[in-house]
């Protein structure tokens, strides 16, 4: 294959969380690693180290700080690519596809004697892969393809070698409470994005404010009269409200002083985009705060695909789209039931149920990008004639944005 000096990095990130569901580290997916680029000639312009650092740059905002859990293919490992990276930044997932031979167990034990970690992805006990537990800081287990008699010998049998075990593809939550019984120190799948089922309920009336306030402002009429009233339900939620405002993220000269003061500051576009995402933030002030990263993530996505496709005109309507789109899991209700709750546009609705609209294909992108599944983002990128070449960056830029908005407006608890 020959050589380029443009290199499309697709980086997303899947959360391994604790028995208590804290966020501990990410799985990095990436379509381009390191073990897919071209090797630099006397003739090419690009190095490894060079491609190595922009691929880190990525990894550390990918994390934010957080342990990268990293696929190593074997060339990846007698290379010793790992070692580019800081150790503490870094886990190497040792793929299931590699073999303990002596070339490998070697690489394994030079990065173990310079402070690497490694895990063992997908791992099966068996004769062959035993010496893989040697050099292992972690071991990961497919929940869906090994049997719970299975998972509660392999996990007890690492538990006495003092090694912690993953739990890989827990979907829902009955799995993570079976997984939990098993014995598993750490969980990765989307369980936590998706609500248990339950019976139709109502929202709890203080939640119902925000969610009353959250439809109050994507209604195609602003009504600020009806916003104000909003206010008067709930002590808390002014104060929210004004210290979002006062974040140094809005750059405002005057401190803010009162509602109707911030809207003598903000126009109408902001003002319906800044109420939506302080609804959804106080909407979920009680579960994992990566939970709440993942709304806006979505939400900062959707608007940069609407305006890089020309779409810049329905960029709040795609971010409200985002930021709904886990408000089931953050209610634990059914989407359809949580839609019931808030008059959005039928074509809101139509995305976030999977019905045909307009704004479903730049979901289906998000999500594709989202789990890491690229030869469906190729598919679904074109559908909204985008080149995915861009996505990237784009994702990039929305996780950045994230940290930036959690970190300068917290939210109240």
């Amino acid at each position: 294959m020959p050589c380029s000096e443009t290199f499309n990095r697709f980086l997303a990130r899947q959360p391994i969380l604790t028995r208590s569901r804290q966020f501990f580290a990410y799985e990095i997916l990436s379509r381009y690693g390191p073990e897919n680029y071209c090797r630099p000639t006397e003739r090419s312009a690009v190095s490894v180290n060079a491609m190595d650092e922009l691929f880190l740059m990525g990894v550390r905002t990918m994390t934010e700080g957080l342990p990268a859990f990293m696929n190593c293919t074997r060339e990846f490992l007698l290379n010793d690519y790992l070692t580019l990276m800081p150790r503490e930044l870094v886990v190497g997932e040792i793929l299931e596809t590699v073999e303990p031979d002596n070339e490998v167990l070697s690489a394994c034990r030079r990065m173990k004697a310079q402070g690497y970690r490694l895990a063992l992805d997908d791992y099966c006990d068996l004769p062959q892969t035993q010496a893989f537990l040697d050099i292992a800081d972690f071991v990961k287990i497919d929940v869906l393809l090994t049997s719970f008699a299975e998972q509660r010998r392999v996990v007890e049998a690492c538990h006495q070698r003092g090694l912690p075990v993953v739990a890989e593809k827990v979907e829902t939550d009955e799995q993570f409470r079976l997984c939990s019984d098993i014995g598993y120190d750490y969980f990765q799948g989307y369980f936590l994005f998706r609500p248990q089922i339950v019976e139709r309920r109502s929202v709890p009336a203080n939640k119902s404010v925000y969610l009353q306030l959250l439809a109050a402002a994507n209604e195609p009429l602003f009504d600020i009269q009806r916003i104000s009233q909003l206010f008067r339900q709930d002590v808390s939620l002014s104060y929210r409200l004004l210290r979002y405002l006062n974040s140094p993220i809005f750059g405002f000269q005057a401190e803010i002083r009162s509602i109707p003061h911030a809207l003598t500051l903000l126009g109408e576009h902001p003002l319906r985009k800044w109420i939506s995402l302080v609804s959804v933030a106080a909407l979920g002030d009680e579960v994992a705060d990566g939970l709440l990263r993942l709304p806006l993530l979505r939400a900062r996505f959707c608007e940069l695909i609407g305006a890089k496709i020309g779409m810049h005109r329905e960029t709040n309507e795609l971010f409200l789209l985002g930021l709904l789109s886990v408000m089931d899991a953050l209610l634990n209700m059914r989407m359809s039931d949580v839609l019931a709750e808030i008059p959005v546009n039928n074509e809101i609705r139509r995305g976030l149920l999977g019905q045909a609209s307009r704004y479903r294909p730049i979901f289906e992108v998000v999500l594709d990008y989202e789990s890491g599944t690229w030869e469906q983002l190729a598919h679904s990128a074109g559908v909204v004639g985008l080149h995915e070449q861009f996505l990237p960056d784009l994702y990039l830029r929305s996780v950045r944005w994230v940290t930036e908005v959690l970190a300068d407006a917290p939210v109240p608890v």
